[in-house]
């Protein structure tokens, strides 16, 4: 969930923090992106409204919800310790295509958080974006504690770049965000804090996310990202880690049409495909 506003956070970093660059709003707006936000997962329920949940049939998916704009795997329940504490993946930065030839700006985001699905309070989360417009193709990393701001991290990215992005927390309202870029060696960290008493964290989602977001009050239109593979899914408890096994499965609809599908290969790596 990210809007392009300021916030104001205790900041640690490594890495990437030599030349300024332009803002990320600056940025989205040369894009033609403004007011750029994720928002909660939009399911379906079975008459085809919003905010409930659409399962697949058979057996096989049962555990497979339609939303408009996440497609990837979310942890519903919480762990036996009662939270998770930290979420993780690695994945490889896509390669966008444009899906027409209208030259419009397009888009797709990777990302892990914690909370956001079932608890909306607040999310912490990290990740990337790819954009593509006018065939020319951009990125950012970034992250954020919904529902303040989010900040972009000061990294070069490009297409194909190893990413492990993790987000932590220490308490119900500090945490850290980490984006390890493993292609050019450099890694930034971001230390947050909740923004108000009523947007701590609840610990109950664990998340590997692929989102069509929001400018505005309208979808950014979806890149044709390809396929984004996460490998590492991990998220802890204070009785262990968790993988992807037995959670919910997400995939993107819109307009009855099927855009992003996600395929378990275990209980640590998953794939989900543009379609």
């Amino acid at each position: 969930m990210r809007f392009t506003t300021a916030i104001t956070t205790a900041v640690l970093a490594t890495g990437a923090l030599a030349a300024p660059r332009p803002g990320l709003a600056e940025r989205l707006e040369a894009r033609g992106v403004l007011n750029r936000q994720s928002i909660p997962a939009h399911k379906f329920d079975n008459s085809g409204k919003e905010n409930g949940v659409l399962l697949k049939e058979g057996s096989d998916s049962a555990n497979v919800q339609y939303s408009k704009n996440w497609a990837g795997v979310v942890r519903e329940q919480p762990p036996a310790s009662g939270v998770y504490t930290e979420v993780s993946a690695t994945f490889t930065v896509p390669d966008p295509t444009a899906t027409d030839n209208s030259g419009d700006t397009q888009a797709a985001s990777a990302w892990v958080g914690i909370d956001g699905d079932t608890y909306t309070n607040a999310i912490l989360q990290t990740g990337i974006d790819a954009y593509i417009s006018n065939g020319q193709k951009s990125y950012d990393a970034w992250y954020e504690w919904y529902p303040n701001a989010a900040e972009n991290f000061n990294m070069d990215l490009t297409a194909g770049d190893v990413i492990v992005a993790t987000v932590k927390s220490s308490s119900p309202s500090k945490g850290i965000a980490i984006i390890e870029n493993q292609s050019t060696g450099n890694s930034v960290t971001k230390s947050l804090s909740a923004p108000s008493s009523s947007a701590t964290l609840g610990g109950q989602n664990a998340e590997w996310i692929v989102e069509d977001f929001n400018s505005g009050n309208s979808m950014v239109p979806l890149a044709n990202f390809g396929e984004v593979v996460f490998t590492g899914a991990q998220a802890k408890g204070s009785d262990g880690a968790y993988g992807v096994n037995n959670a919910a499965v997400l995939e993107i609809q819109q307009n009855g049409q099927l855009l992003a599908d996600v395929q378990i290969q275990s209980d640590t790596q998953f794939t989900v495909t543009y379609q």
